[in-house]
């Protein structure tokens, strides 16, 4: 494994904020191929709120989160949005775009200010045909988004607003979520309008169902961006 320091001094010479180091699905790349891989990314910084890509344009280059968080979304036939993926630190997305060129089916925007680093097809090509094991990290990431997918599924085809609410808590613990004696600490980038978006339900419905659950003591609101998740399994119940 490469030092961090070594890392920092490649991006440095590169003069790229991005640090392969820290992806995942780089990470078994030794320090020839990361450092040649390095002139086929660019890194582009993104404020809260701008548009990363938008559906129907070529999808011929792979998006990495180096920092922050961005949300994968499609707009329905009346017009509402619906959040398919929330990305954050070390996730991609264009993977499989890479292996067989397409278009993208969705839009992506930033959650939060975020730094994205792309990566080329032709620095893919190469990477994949000295390193098959990226392949199969592409394929493992396409089932943990299959999984999410048909996560999301469920959350959407149920007709119980608890249920939907309970499985959205638990879902975004992954990318907001962070262990304390008390429970899971949600420290959320996303409001409740999103929220609602990502669970198929109104903002308001939202607000209702989580106070409900404080009441429950299944969870505790602190202010409008941190939700204490005090009972998994109760919320597990719910669903």
């Amino acid at each position: 494994m490469v030092s961090c320091k070594l890392y920092k001094n490649m991006c440095s010479e590169c003069e790229r904020d991005f640090c392969m180091g820290k992806i995942p699905l780089l990470s078994s790349l030794d320090e020839m191929m990361l450092h040649e891989i390095s002139k086929g990314v660019h890194t582009i910084e993104y404020k809260k709120g701008e548009k990363i890509f938008s559906r129907g344009e070529k999808a011929d280059r792979l998006y990495i989160v180096c920092s922050g968080k961005m949300k994968i979304y499609k707009n329905t036939i009346d017009g509402r949005e619906q959040i398919i993926y929330i990305l954050a630190d070390g996730d991609f997305i264009g993977g499989f775009n890479l292996l067989k060129e397409d278009e993208f089916d969705f839009d992506a925007e930033a959650l939060e200010d975020t730094s994205i680093s792309t990566l080329e097809k032709s620095a893919f090509d190469s990477i994949i045909l000295a390193h098959p094991e990226i392949t199969l990290k592409v394929l493992e990431k396409a089932y943990e988004r299959i999984r999410k997918a048909e996560s999301l599924v469920e959350r959407l085809s149920t007709n119980s607003s608890d249920a939907k609410v309970a499985g959205l808590l638990l879902n975004l613990m992954k990318d907001f979520g962070e262990k304390t004696d008390q429970g899971i600490l949600l420290s959320l980038t996303i409001n409740r309008e999103e929220m609602g978006s990502y669970a198929g339900i109104a903002r308001e419905t939202v607000t209702r169902k989580l106070k409900l659950f404080e009441e429950m003591g299944l969870i505790k609101l602190i202010g409008t961006k941190r939700i204490l998740i005090k009972s998994k399994s109760a919320l597990r119940e719910l669903m």
